[in-house]
């Protein structure tokens, strides 16, 4: 089990600060445009772990009870990522989701390539599989079908501000 890293953001500039009252906010009104819209999602699924604090938050205003999520490797480091996205056990029970229709939430559409491989791979397995996104780039491969802010800057989240609590010494 390896220590997650935290990606610090201090040296940048300008970015993206997405406080937890305003996390609030953005949750609701994303769950608002699905809500509102032709689409009424079954599942969601959390793209971990960036996904898991909006997906849980979307299952709650959207009144579902089925979860789940799947890990997905990308970001290492602010600006930096592996060559390509990677799915880490333990993986997401595919065979129960197909014909479903499943809500994909994660934190942001950023180049987009996560996204588009979590997407391909439900959609292989039968699934009628939709993205929600709190923010996207401009830059992304997949245009998330749902999605509450736009932007271009590296994005502080809450869950992720501050370095991990690790045991005291002492």
């Amino acid at each position: 089990m390896s220590q997650a890293f935290h990606a610090d953001s201090s040296e940048l500039v300008t970015k993206e600060v997405l406080s937890w009252e305003l996390f609030g906010t953005a949750s609701r009104e994303l769950a608002r445009t699905v809500a509102d819209s032709d689409f009424a999602p079954e599942i969601i699924i959390a793209v971990a772990r960036g996904g898991l604090v909006p997906a849980g938050a979307l299952a709650y205003a959207l009144g579902l009870k089925l979860a789940d999520a799947i890990n997905v490797e990308f970001y290492t480091d602010v600006h930096e990522t592996l060559p390509d996205p990677v799915l880490l056990a333990p993986m997401l029970d595919t065979e129960s989701i197909s014909g479903k229709r499943l809500l994909v939430v994660d934190d942001v559409a950023d180049s987009g390539r996560t996204l588009a491989l979590v997407l391909d791979l439900l959609r292989e397995q039968g699934a009628d599989a939709r993205s929600a996104v709190l923010y996207a780039k401009s830059r992304s491969v997949v245009a998330p079908d749902f999605v509450w802010r736009r932007t271009d800057e590296w994005i502080v989240f809450p869950w992720s501000a501050e370095p991990p609590v690790t045991a005291q010494a002492g």
